[in-house]
């Protein structure tokens, strides 16, 4: 039976003029990668800094191994690293005066914040440029430090929260392999994503957020079996044509369940598309859309979300 070590229970935020996180309640388990994706504005960060101490709920309540984060928060950020999605590090320091600042903060000094943080740097592949401040690196190591400041203190549970924004592909691969390997060595880590590829490589399951409510939560398997048998089609258009106005115009016929655009692109969902493909490319040419390509696609988390919201999940 697997161990539950966070209990998210109608946890809620409300800002003025808004509903953050809006009564959401789900379990992690030991050992688990959990991967809430949503879009920008969904309620990942406002959940992941309430988790983490960072704000109080307006109600409800979590606890982080057994540990309330309203009655004993201090418990719960002795148990917890985070990684926040803006970077924490002082740009005129190296990246050994980073780890050396940021420890103390975790009450750690001498032998063992020296070896802690050695073991650190060749974790995160940084130990050749520890000595370097921190204003000469690139995005991706920074991002990499970042993770590396949430490690020090050797916690039982990591929050990540947005770690790959603004990098380069290669940086994005690295951090990507660097939260497989923390799994692997019995870390459970949270981690939040409006990349529907990441979350689909990462988890273990995933819960799906949007508007601050929790919408599906499971296996990936479980979440695709929401949508069925359909499968989807990817048009993509002219970048000099609406793909708004073609997905209006395809979600009035008869062969599609649902469309949403993004980003030059048409996602339909339909119940045959290798069928339904000549009725669709007719369709695009009567209203004089030229259709660059076409993907063919098997139901997966970004399926569910357009199946959910009746939007794509990059809108």
């Amino acid at each position: 039976m697997q161990k539950t070590i966070i209990r998210v229970e109608h946890l809620t935020k409300i800002f003025p003029e808004i509903i953050a996180v809006d009564d959401i309640s789900f379990d992690i388990y030991a050992g688990e990668i959990y991967s809430l994706l949503g879009p920008n504005g969904a309620g990942k960060t406002t959940t992941i800094s309430m988790l983490s101490t960072l704000i109080k709920p307006s109600s409800g309540d979590a606890t982080v191994a057994e540990h309330s984060i309203l009655k004993d928060p201090i418990s719960v950020r002795k148990t917890i690293g985070v990684v926040p999605q803006e970077i924490a590090l002082y740009d005129s320091l190296t990246a050994q005066e980073n780890l050396a600042f940021w420890g103390k903060m975790y009450d750690l000094y001498g032998k063992k914040l020296s070896q802690q943080s050695e073991k650190i740097l060749h974790q995160v592949g940084l130990w050749d440029r520890r000595k370097d401040k921190v204003d000469t690196f690139s995005g991706g190591m920074k991002r990499r430090l970042n993770i590396g400041v949430g490690l020090l203190h050797n916690p039982k549970v990591l929050f990540m929260d947005e770690p790959t924004v603004g990098i380069d592909p290669q940086s994005r691969r690295n951090i990507l392999d660097a939260v497989l390997d923390l799994n692997k060595n019995g870390m459970t880590i949270i981690y939040t994503t409006h990349y529907m590829e990441e979350a689909q490589e990462l988890s273990d399951r995933v819960g799906i957020i949007d508007h601050g409510k929790l919408i599906a939560n499971g296996t990936q398997d479980e979440l695709t079996k929401m949508v069925g048998e359909h499968a989807a089609l990817r048009l993509h258009v002219s970048e000099t044509q609406s793909a708004e106005t073609l997905a209006k115009q395809l979600e009035k016929q008869s062969f599609c369940i649902k469309a949403s655009a993004t980003d030059h692109q048409v996602l339909l969902m339909v119940d045959d598309p290798e069928k339904v493909l000549p009725s669709v490319i007719t369709t695009c040419n009567e209203f004089n859309y030229r259709i660059r390509s076409v993907d063919i696609e098997e139901p997966n988390l970004e399926s569910v979300f357009l199946h959910l919201t009746g939007r794509a999940l990059r809108d």
